[in-house]
């Protein structure tokens, strides 16, 4: 528009040379302004082809390295490293495993305890046909299904992380005493809640009293869903849900399945 290129690239805060060398560069022939769009750095070539990438996926995917001959039973960058080198002869460096895991959709993850007396197939059944049945038997019935489950809180227990001087590990005041509750809680899909709290450790009696308390002025007929815990099976509970002639009925869990609750 007539301005002078120095005077253009200055408004850009650029040195007032780049601007002849754009210039240069659009004058090429056949380019244009399209020889100014920026374009990504191609780096350094991989060392695994896509396909390697996808294999180095599927071993880390649902498994653990000690089905590879490994003696530890998580996956590290390090493992990894070791893998990939014994299986394709490429030895990487641990930032690049990272990068590699990192494009996979992979991250350094805490991993879920899992019982080795878990029954996979009985837990999948009892989400397929068992739960389902409940809940048809329910809709018939114009009742209600809870789920029920027990926690303790303790006093001195701190909860959660702060923020602190690194290096200098921050300091929460807690009561000296070791105080704790339980609590006990039963809640629908729908969203509907309940609970209660009690000290000591939960025995059948108590377990009973906490139901008496659920069930007070209770209009609908319920199915309570609960684990497998001693308490819940003792024979006092047994007959007072009996006793409640259906209005409350008990339905368990397949064991070692919290995460069902």
């Amino acid at each position: 528009e007539g301005e002078k290129p120095s005077a253009v690239v200055e408004s850009y805060g650029f040195h007032r040379s780049v601007i002849y060398r754009w210039m240069r560069t659009v004058k090429g022939r056949g380019k244009g302004l399209r020889a100014l769009a920026s374009r990504k750095g191609t780096g350094r070539p991989k060392k695994l082809t896509p396909a390697q990438e996808r294999q180095v996926f599927r071993w880390i995917n649902g498994k653990n390295p000690l089905q590879y001959g490994f003696d530890f039973g998580l996956w590290t960058r390090q493992i990894v490293r070791e893998l990939v080198e014994r299986e394709f002869g490429v030895r990487l460096s641990l930032a690049s495993i990272g990068g590699m895991l990192a494009r996979l959709g992979l991250s350094a993850q805490k991993p879920l305890q899992r019982a080795y007396q878990r029954d996979p197939e009985a837990i999948e059944r009892w989400q397929r046909e068992t739960y389902p049945a409940i809940a048809r038997r329910a809709k018939r019935e114009k009742a209600d299904v809870y789920f029920w489950d027990e926690s303790g809180f303790r006093a001195d227990a701190v909860q959660g992380t702060t923020w602190g001087v690194k290096g200098e590990t921050p300091v929460v005041q807690t009561p000296g005493q070791r105080q704790s509750i339980g609590a006990a809680s039963a809640v629908s899909a729908k969203g509907a809640f309940w609970f209660a709290t009690y000290k000591g450790a939960l025995s059948g009696e108590l377990f009973v009293d906490l139901l008496k308390k659920l069930m007070y002025r209770r209009k609908k007929a319920l199915h309570l869903i609960v684990d497998g815990l001693p308490a819940h099976k003792k024979a006092v509970v047994k007959d007072y849900v009996a006793s409640t002639q259906g209005k409350l009925t008990l339905h368990f869990l397949p064991g070692y399945a919290p995460d069902l609750n």
